[in-house]
């Protein structure tokens, strides 16, 4: 159906159906109405490698040009590189390369003509002098806890932020003026980047945007999709064996709904693209045979009443991705592609042998050459014999606590604002114990109690060990049990900075490093309320 015969509700559910949430939504009916043209547009940052999570905006943006509208791409090399540094600078203009044939691969094996489409690079205009002093202007706007607190869901948080990261959300948002659109379209993780530039771009004299949310979609683990973490993900060039493998070990309970990532491929990339084409399931006869459903409700339906088996369901999604990935594939096995490839995506330098003939590796020896594992952390069980307040400071408390040695540690926590002195007395918590000592306020701290932290309702907790645990038990990481912590991390070389960065709770609370929880022989070491939560 042409865009011009459509009315302008069909027209605005195209634009809305399966987002999440629209922040103007009656600014964007009265768009509508009016019969303007609408120009959207969607960025993505040029760091780890696209995956078929991908294919969710993709999928959103044949919706827009079904429904009329003009989209702009924006491919955001420089946040890529504000982001942490997860580009690094001398790979910036590869990987913006390598976005752009992948993207492009991608969204003709949609059928999406790329002539409706405008592709743009951040580069090309965020070092105007315009755009500049725009962003000095908006710095004067802007608090840092408003910027900090916008890009806490997108940008890569970690204990020591670099000042580039709060740069991030007013380049976002000032894209919205600079690129001339109604509307941005994202991710939900984006909504505090969004209520940002809502509330920043009018204090510099430029109008509200509209913004469209798509809901985040689980990895194959059932948790958000990402590059950074190998088993949630499909790479758009995995091959055909690559797929069945990592599909075969994707989470997908038999008639569990809630954060299965295949059933949500199905429903915010297939059936939307699939128009009058059914989804088959093929199946032997004696399991009833082959059947489809024409639309996601049906299928979802079936699938909780376990009429769809997990396998089933599997070999169906296999097939329509292999049906999306070929084309991508095909075009990549030109001689060009692939050098691009490996000049955006080096393959990391390999490592020297140890004597004893292999590398030091998950739960191997010790680290060497600098191998970034947690094993390399020296974290224990303590218990706390004594706790006061810092002299010297109203948010600091100090602790001395019992790890195991001849004699306790002293700690210097800033948790005083969020849990009590009688609480802390004789707490089991969990201590880092080789870091650096260092003064804090005078008082030289022999270590780190380690919590969980919510920035947005600020909070925070010590971690709980495992019921049972003693002083001096050793937290160690699933997958890196026997690896040997070092005698003392180097300020200089930020071990534990980096690792930091993937510290979390999961949605059970558990303290994670990436997929590996905190453990000790006894079990799992929890926040005792704080969900998906930052450790510190």
């Amino acid at each position: 159906m042409e865009a011009s015969t459509l009315s302008p509700d069909q027209r605005l559910e195209f634009i809305t159906r399966n987002l999440q949430e629209t922040l103007g939504e009656d600014k964007l009916k009265g768009l509508l109405q009016e019969g303007k043209d609408v120009n959207i547009y969607w960025g993505t940052a040029t760091t780890g490698k696209p995956h078929v999570a991908y294919f969710v905006p993709m999928s959103k943006i044949a919706d827009f040009l079904r429904a009329g509208c003009k989209v702009t791409i924006l491919f955001a090399d420089l946040h890529a590189y504000l982001d942490n540094m997860k580009a690094p600078w001398d790979l910036l203009a590869k990987r913006a390369e390598y976005y752009e044939h992948i993207i492009k691969a991608m969204l003709e094996s949609i059928g999406v003509p790329l002539e409706k489409l405008n592709f743009v690079k951040g580069t090309d205009f965020q070092l105007s002098k315009e755009y500049t002093l725009d962003m000095y202007r908006l710095s004067s706007v802007a608090t840092e806890h408003d910027a900090k607190k916008a890009g806490a869901e997108v940008v890569k948080q970690v204990s020591h932020p670099l000042l580039s990261g709060l740069l991030y959300p007013g380049l976002q948002a000032l894209d919205e003026e600079y690129l001339k659109v109604d509307c941005q379209f994202g991710g939900v993780d984006q909504r505090k980047i969004f209520t940002f530039a809502e509330k920043c771009l009018p204090a510099l004299g430029y109008a509200k945007r509209i913004h469209l949310m798509n809901p985040m979609v689980p990895g194959l683990t059932g948790t958000k999709m990402s590059s950074s973490e190998e088993d949630s993900k499909i790479d758009l060039l995995d091959d055909a064996g690559a797929l069945k493998r990592k599909l075969k070990k994707a989470f997908c309970e038999p008639g569990n709904i809630e954060n299965n990532g295949l059933l949500s491929f199905v429903k915010f990339v297939l059936f939307p693209l699939f128009g009058e084409k059914e989804f088959l399931i093929e199946r032997p006869e004696q399991f009833g045979g082959n059947v489809s459903y024409k639309d996601f409700e049906t299928l979802e339906q079936a699938f909780a009443k376990q009429e769809v088996h997990p396998g089933d369901l599997k070999g169906a999604v296999q097939r329509e991705l292999n049906i999306l990935l070929d084309p991508i594939r095909t075009k990549f096995q030109s001689p060009e592609l692939k050098k691009l490839t490996n000049s955006a995506y080096p393959p990391p330098p390999s490592k020297k042998k140890t004597p004893g003939g292999k590398g030091a590796s998950k739960g191997g020896a010790a680290p060497q050459n600098d191998e970034l594992v947690p094993s390399r952390l020296d974290m224990r069980i303590g218990k706390v014999v004594a706790v006061e307040k810092h002299p010297d400071a109203d948010t600091l408390f100090i602790e001395k606590i019992d790890v195991g040695e001849e004699n306790p540690r002293t700690i210097v926590s800033g948790i005083a604002n969020f849990v009590s002195l009688e609480e802390m007395q004789d707490r089991i918590v969990v201590v880092l114990c080789n870091l650096k000592p260092q003064k804090m306020r005078g008082v030289v701290s022999q270590g780190m109690l380690m919590c969980a932290s919510l920035d947005e309702p600020k909070n925070v907790e010590p971690l709980d060990a495992p019921d049972g645990s003693a002083p001096g038990d050793r937290v160690f990481f699933e997958g890196y049990e026997t690896g040997k912590a070092d005698e003392e991390l180097k300020p200089k070389k930020k071990v534990f900075e980096q690792l930091q960065a993937d510290f979390k709770t999961s949605e059970d609370r558990v303290a994670m490093w990436k997929d590996s929880p905190f453990m000790t022989k006894l079990g799992l070491c929890k926040a005792p309320t704080l969900k998906n939560a930052t450790v510190r």
